[in-house]
């Protein structure tokens, strides 16, 4: 099916389970104000390993918020992404979306790794107990599609879904082929990433990434732009969208939180950081000219925010590259220095700031970010008070994907 050019997509639930905040409110209001919680790991079996700080969500029970049925059979990162999704649900007042027509609903998610600590417990029975102490669903749970498919059951959604497999940037192209989802004629789509990489054995896997941080003070373990970027640290959690067709949430008076304008994605190579910036300039460049957008009009930029010198450089040379003159003047944000990279929950998070910051008219600071070295206007110490009506949120991955979003508040019933 073809898309339709009248079909416009809005965003109107938001669903977050984050390091700083296991609710929505909680985690802007921890971004808004700067709050670093980065700090040392202490899940079990890690302390041995030299990755010694991470954004790690604390407090979360997945009992009281997921029936039994779907505990034993998912793993943490699915676990993250189905109490998201009930609460974007919950926010969008689909709570019972599936109800009237459940083939009208579809779900998409993007996922870095699955689930290692599910899969890594079902080895160590096997390599310690035998074949039968190892539990069925370790053929599912493990698998880098179990949310989506997890969630579409849990809900009853049977319309289109699909799990995106594009490194870090699979975040924001979930998006984006969400929004083409509405566009060729699905109602709504339950949309989103969610990790858990702080299980021992996932944590061994990224050892090999050179771009990994093993500094030990919290304060100083991911700060980019800045001479002391020393790489980034991971992160668990991640969030859900809920997108629709905007005429459609008009018409039953739903909360119009933003609109999905443009995207473009590239892809330059595994830590060819030299080459991202031609490739994520492509992909801003592309993202624009799908939203119909000037540079100018871009009033707040959501970093990537590697915290890798050279691939520090190649997004502020990107941004100028793409944007021109404004490149240097439009504020840039990295909120995840004060959590952690989530891989493909990263940028989703980042969407789900960008939205709320141009509601609130806010832009919040960089965390643990001071001494800036690049030709860009980070905002860092405090928020920034600003009129905005339109985001890029940017984001690349370790494997060499890029990736733009753009973001636009909504203009109204009127504006067409």
């Amino acid at each position: 099916m073809s898309a339709q050019p009248n079909r416009r997509t809005a965003v109107t639930g938001i669903g977050v389970v984050a390091p700083n905040g296991l609710q929505t409110e909680t985690y802007w209001k921890s971004v808004k104000e700067g709050l670093s919680v980065l700090d040392r790991i202490t899940r079990e079996g890690c302390g041995h390993l030299p990755l010694r700080v991470a954004g790690e969500v604390r407090g979360f029970d997945p009992t009281a918020l997921i029936e039994e049925t779907f505990l034993v059979q998912t793993d943490r990162f699915s676990h993250f992404a189905m109490a998201a999704a009930s609460a974007a649900l919950k926010d969008a007042g689909l709570s019972d979306a599936a109800a009237d027509c459940p083939y009208s609903v579809g779900v998409v998610t993007a996922a870095g790794s699955g689930g290692g600590e599910f899969g890594q417990r079902e080895l160590q029975k096997l390599w310690g107990q035998g074949s039968r102490f190892v539990g069925p669903y370790q053929s599912i749970a493990w698998f880098y599609a179990a949310s989506t498919g997890q969630m579409s059951i849990r809900s009853g959604f049977k319309g289109p879904c699909g799990v995106v497999a594009s490194d870090e940037a699979g975040g924001l192209d979930a998006v984006a082929h969400a929004a083409r989802t509405v566009g060729r004629g699905t109602d709504v789509v339950v949309v989103g990433a969610a990790e858990a990489p702080l299980a021992p054995y996932s944590m061994v896997c990224q050892l090999g990434y050179p771009e990994l941080s093993t500094e030990a003070d919290p304060a100083r373990a991911y700060r980019p732009f800045t001479s002391a970027a020393c790489g980034f640290v991971p992160a668990e959690g991640g969030a859900v969208l809920v997108v629709e067709e905007l005429d459609r949430a008009r018409r039953r008076d739903a909360d119009v939180r933003a609109t999905v304008a443009g995207h473009a994605a590239t892809f330059t190579g595994a830590s060819r950081w030299d080459r991202s910036r031609e490739g994520l300039a492509h992909a801003i460049r592309g993202a624009l000219d799908e939203a119909g957008c000037a540079p100018q009009e871009i009033d707040v930029v959501f970093a990537d925010a590697l915290g890798v010198p050279e691939a520090d450089r190649a997004e502020a040379l990107a941004l100028a590259d793409a944007l021109g003159p404004h490149g240097t003047r439009v504020p840039v944000t990295a909120p995840k220095t004060g959590i952690g990279r989530s891989y493909c929950g990263a940028p989703v998070l980042d969407i789900a700031a960008a939205v709320m910051a141009m509601e609130e008219g806010r832009i919040p600071p960089t965390p643990n970010v001071f001494d800036i070295c690049h030709d860009i206007d980070l905002v860092t110490s405090t928020a920034r008070p600003a009129e905005l009506s339109t985001a890029l949120v940017l984001s690349r991955g370790l494997m060499g994907s890029n990736a733009a979003l753009v973001l636009r508040r909504d203009p109204g019933p009127d504006a067409r």
